[in-house]
């Protein structure tokens, strides 16, 4: 009832699960821990967070935790679209610096499993786009990092011009990813 899709980084996921669809509506199982276990993906969720951007254009991120807080997050859209992006940010793989990103909608039903080590963010493609997401780590403001969204040498492709993103103060600062320390070797 799970649906399990290689990106071109081996552990970024795209998972679907099953919708039923009946003149009701639908149903779904977004999310079953015996399911995820006998797929191999062992994960210990601890939060759900919400958002809601307004306006198409507005990228998220790109963020991460450091350890001990580092997260493995599962995104998925409940209203509207997003192209979902995720940085390896794991020095000694052998896609650090490389990134996959997918589009992700309440239409299209996927969800992208970014693991520990990555910067994630998304660029909305609708308005008044929600997303969800699952993380395996509590929120700590002091471990709390991220990534230059526009980072030349990382090279993601937004569906929105650098200079009419919408973004945070914050997000617009975050250095280049010459810049960060190996928090994850």
């Amino acid at each position: 009832m799970l649906e399990i899709e290689p990106t071109a980084i081996p552990d970024v996921k795209i998972l679907t699960p099953k919708r039923f669809d009946d003149g009701r509506g639908f149903f779904s199982e977004v999310y079953n821990r015996q399911r995820f276990e006998d797929a191999g993906l062992r994960l210990g969720f601890v939060q759900d967070n919400h958002s809601l951007s307004a306006k198409v254009g507005t990228i998220r991120g790109l963020h991460f935790q450091t350890p001990p807080f580092a997260q493995d997050k599962l995104v998925r859209v409940v209203r509207g679209r997003i192209l979902d992006v995720a940085v390896d940010l794991r020095k000694s793989s052998p896609t650090f610096g490389q990134h996959v990103a997918v589009e992700l909608s309440a239409e299209n039903w996927r969800q992208l499993l970014v693991p520990v080590g990555f910067a994630h963010g998304f660029c909305t493609l609708e308005p008044d786009t929600e997303v969800l997401y699952k993380v395996t780590g509590y929120y700590s403001a002091a471990h709390d990092r991220g990534l230059a969204f526009d980072d030349p040498i990382i090279g993601i492709e937004w569906p929105v011009a650098v200079g009419e993103a919408i973004l945070s103060e914050k997000d617009r600062n975050h250095p280049l990813l010459a810049e960060l320390p190996a928090y994850f070797e």
